[in-house]
């Protein structure tokens, strides 16, 4: 072989250790500057910073990558859409260590959810990763807290939302002494599938969890204040959501408890196989249980373009109380639209009132009075 050639391998295989090797450098983020240069290692350490008004804290992620959370985050106030973090990736872990990320929701909050006169950045947290995501601590989200979409099997565990401060009047809501509420929509927006969501903390006013498609999804021993429980739904046209495990979760004072919700104009969509497994929920505000095709009404007229099949509160007692004028379980079902086992033997309520089941005649082991 010609000297030429030899050198030539030569090089170009230590270009390829050189290349290969550089990637478990350690990556310091302290402002966005940091950010092009860090995200070339597998070891990324974040310090505390605060990202300007009006951008997003963007991390594309190298397959393998671990994150450590070292500081608080905090996030400029501004008008716009956001998203305020995204983390996209393979592989990764995602170290929180219980650190703050302050989205400074009060200079957004205005009692009009997503909606009213600014725009809200929304999702506060915008996660994209397979692997694992633990102990990330948001505050003051300005409306959703968390959107999933997992291109891969993916645990979030030990993350806290505390959104608690939404519960007070503030001047943007124009209330100078009622409680502030809908201000910090869903916490958990779920869009993806093999997912795990346990040991978490949710204080909010909204949905604890919102599943709005995926299969294998499991949520199991989180506790939810305050909000609108844990739901399935809204379901729009043309999603599968199926294969469900709500398991081992205390949900406390929330307008409801557990709830599957379809729109009422819904299309070529289906809900199934979903299991509730020794739940509590206390303090119920407005329905214990609700499964309803008539949303955004609770009781309407119910649309019949989405399948519901395989509801179970079976295995493992779920026990709900509601007070005085809230409903413990009501069903509205579009005609032929509720259909296969529901086994609810594992159903336990109390308080409140009895509310109407609609065209469902496949619920067993349960009776209301």
């Amino acid at each position: 072989m010609f000297p030429s050639l030899i050198l030539g391998f030569l090089v170009a295989g230590i270009a390829a250790v050189t290349a290969t090797s550089s990637s478990s450098c350690i990556g310091t983020i302290s402002s966005l500057n940091d950010v092009s240069s860090a995200i070339k290692c597998t070891t990324v350490n974040i310090n505390a910073f605060t990202v300007p008004a009006g951008q997003t804290f963007e991390l594309q992620l190298l397959d393998g990558t671990t994150v450590n959370v070292l500081g608080e985050i905090q996030f400029g106030n501004v008008s716009w859409a956001g998203p305020l973090f995204q983390v996209r990736g393979n592989d990764i872990t995602f170290n929180g260590n219980n650190q703050r990320w302050d989205g400074g929701g009060p200079f957004y909050w205005d009692g009009r959810g997503t909606g009213g006169g600014m725009t809200k950045p929304h999702p506060m947290m915008a996660i994209s990763i397979s692997g694992t995501l633990n102990d990330v601590y948001v505050v003051n989200s300005p409306a959703h807290a968390f959107s999933i979409g997992n291109p891969g099997p993916l645990t979030v565990s030990g993350v806290t939302v505390d959104d608690s401060q939404g519960n007070y009047p503030n001047s943007r809501s124009g209330k100078s002494s009622a409680a502030e509420k809908h201000t910090t929509p869903t916490a958990f927006d779920v869009g993806g599938s093999n997912l795990i969501i346990k040991n978490c903390t949710v204080l909010n006013q909204d949905d604890c969890l919102a599943i709005g498609r995926g299969t294998n999804i499991t949520f199991t021993d989180n506790y939810c204040e305050g909000g609108h429980g844990v739901s399935i739904g809204s379901i729009s046209s043309n999603v599968i959501v199926s294969d469900i495990e709500i398991s081992g979760n205390n949900v406390v004072s929330s307008a409801y408890s557990f709830r599957i919700k379809t729109d009422t104009s819904a299309t070529n969509s289906a809900v199934k196989n979903v299991t509730y497994i020794a739940n509590t929920a206390t303090n119920c505000t407005y329905y214990g249980v609700l499964v309803t095709q008539s949303y955004p009404s609770n009781m309407g007229t119910p649309g019949n373009g989405v399948t519901i099949s395989d509801i179970n509160f079976s295995s493992g007692t779920t026990s709900l109380t509601a007070n005085s004028g809230a409903y413990r379980v009501a069903v509205n079902c579009g005609s032929g639209s509720c259909i296969g086992n529901w086994d609810w033997s594992g159903l336990e309520a109390s308080g409140g009132k009895a509310g109407s089941i609609i065209n469902n005649n496949v619920i067993t082991g349960f009776t209301q009075y």
